[in-house]
C-alpha cells in the first residue's frame, strides 16, 4: 500500500507531532507500506521514506503568514482563495498513486488553513485516496486559538467531519472534545495514542532488541534478572521455583538467565539438562529463559546491561559467592534486590536488600517479592508502558487495522 503522511513540518524538526509522523513511518515500511512524507520543512530521514517539500504547506510561509493575519481578522480575501489554488495545484500530482492519505493537524488547527481548504477540495475529487485525519490538537476547543476563529468558512472546516474522512484522535480527551465538536458519535473516532520507542530510549543493543522479540519480555510483569553463569553453586533451581510460585499471583512472571555454562567443571552440562527438566515440569517453559540455550558466544557487557534497564528486580539466589557484583550492578541500575542471606553479599547489600534462606523453601522468597510489588506503582507503571504504548504494539493493534477498512 502507498502512504502519503503529511504535516507542515517533519523530522529532523524537533516537535512532538513530527517525532509522531517518524515512527508511524518508520512501522509502515518496516511492514512493507510505500511511504513518502510531504511537508515544508524536514528533510529524508530514513533512505527507505521519501521527503517531498512543498514550502507552501508551511505554517510559517511568508505568504501563508499573510494571509492568516487577515483570516484572524475575520477577512477571507481574494488571497486566501489563490492561495488555495495555488496549493491544491502542487499538492495533486504528489498524491497520484497514493491509497492513503494521513494528514497531521492540518484539518484541526488554523496554522495554515489555505492547506485545510485545498486537501478538503481535493477529498472531494472522484477517486481520491482514503482520507484520515489524524487529530492531535483541536483549535476550536483551545481557549488560546478562540481570537482567531470566526464562524463560517474557511474556520468551520476545523470543526466538520468531512465526508468519507477517517478521525483518528490521540486520546480519550481529544475523542470527547472533537466528538462533541462535530456532533458525531465517539465510535466514529478511532482513538490511537502516542507511543515510546523503548530501544531507542533505553539505548538497547540489537541482540537485546532480539532477545525482547524472542522470548516476548515485554510483557513480562514482573521480568526477574538472575546474571550468572550455570553452575550448581547459583542455586539457579531456587530461582526457577520461585518464579513458579510468583507466577500463582503474577502470571506473566518471567526470568532471564544471562549467563553461559560454568566452563571449568564438566558436570555443569549435567546440571543445566538438569533446570532445563525442571522447568519443564514446572511449567515455565516460556517464562523462563537461558541466554545459554540461543547462542555459545559471549555475552557482551552491553547487552547485559541492557537487561538491568529491562528488569524490575534482581534475583540472587546464591549457595556461595565471594563478592557479588549483580548487587552492586542492580544498585546502579536502580531495581529491587532479593537475594540469599550469605555474608558476602549482605555485607554488599546491608539494608538495602532483601533476603531470603537459600536453603529454605523457594515459597518464602516468593511472597517477598509478592509483597514487594503488589502495591508498587512503579512495577504496574513500566508494565503498562512495556505492554500497551510501544510504537510496535500501537502499529499493529491500532494502526495497521486503519488500513484494512
Amino acid at each position: 500500500m502507498n502512504i502519503t503522511l503529511m504535516h507542515y513540518s517533519a523530522s529532523p524538526v524537533v516537535g512532538g507531532v513530527e517525532s509522531v509522523i517518524e515512527h508511524h513511518a518508520r512501522s509502515m515500511v518496516e511492514n512493507g507500506h510505500e511511504v513518502q512524507i510531504v511537508a515544508a520543512r524536514g528533510a529524508q530521514f530514513d533512505t527507505r521514506i521519501n521527503f517531498l517539500q512543498v514550502p507552501l504547506i508551511d505554517s510559517r510561509h511568508a505568504d501563508v503568514l499573510a494571509v492568516k493575519k487577515e483570516l484572524d481578522s475575520g477577512i477571507v480575501s481574494q488571497k486566501f482563495h489563490d492561495l488555495t489554488r495555488t496549493i491544491e495545484a502542487q499538492l495533486h500530482p504528489l498524491l497520484v498513486g497514493t491509497d492513503v492519505i494521513i494528514a497531521h493537524n492540518v484539518c484541526s488547527l488554523n496554522k495554515n488553513l489555505p492547506l485545510t481548504a485545498a486537501l478538503f477540495n481535493l477529498s472531494k475529487q472522484n477517486n481520491f485516496p482514503r482520507l484520515i485525519l489524524w487529530h492531535h490538537d483541536l483549535a476550536w476547543t483551545t481557549p488560546r486559538y478562540q481570537k482567531e476563529l470566526h464562524e463560517g468558512y474557511p474556520w468551520d472546516l476545523l470543526k466538520t467531519a468531512w465526508p468519507n474522512a477517517a478521525q483518528v484522535t490521540i486520546s480519550d480527551m481529544r475523542q470527547d472534545e472533537l466528538a462533541e465538536l462535530m456532533k458525531i458519535e465517539k465510535l466514529e473516532i478511532q482513538v490511537i495514542p502516542n507511543g515510546v520507542d523503548i530501544g531507542r530510549f533505553l539505548k538497547l543493543e540489537e541482540q537485546t532488541l532480539g532477545y525482547i522479540r524472542k522470548f516476548n519480555l515485554l510483557q513480562a510483569k514482573p521480568l526477574l534478572l538472575l546474571p550468572v553463569r550455570i553452575t550448581p553453586r547459583k542455586n539457579i533451581e531456587f530461582a526457577l521455583q520461585v518464579l513458579a510460585e510468583l507466577q500463582k499471583e503474577f502470571p506473566f512472571a518471567q526470568i532471564v538467565v544471562t549467563g553461559p555454562l560454568g566452563p571449568h567443571n564438566p558436570a555443569n552440562l549435567q546440571y543445566f539438562e538438569s533446570l532445563q527438566r525442571l522447568r519443564e515440569s514446572l511449567g515455565l517453559r516460556n517464562t523462563a529463559h537461558f541466554l545459554a540455550e540461543w547462542t555459545d558466544e559471549f555475552i557482551p557487557d552491553a547487552v547485559i546491561s541492557d537487561f538491568y534497564k529491562l528488569a524490575d528486580a534482581l534475583l540472587f539466589p546464591s549457595l556461595e559467592e565471594g563478592f557479588g557484583i549483580p548487587i552492586l550492578e542492580a544498585g546502579l541500575a536502580g531495581i529491587p534486590v532479593f537475594c540469599s542471606n550469605i555474608p558476602p553479599l549482605q555485607k554488599l547489600g546491608h539494608t538495602f536488600a532483601t533476603y531470603f534462606s537459600p536453603e529454605e523453601n523457594p515459597r518464602d522468597a516468593a511472597q517477598l517479592i509478592l509483597d514487594h510489588f503488589k502495591n508498587d506503582k512503579n512495577l504496574g507503571l513500566r508494565s503498562m508502558v512495556r505492554d500497551q504504548f510501544t510504537w510496535e504494539r500501537i502499529y499493529t493493534t491500532k494502526i495497521a487495522p486503519l488500513f484494512m477498512k
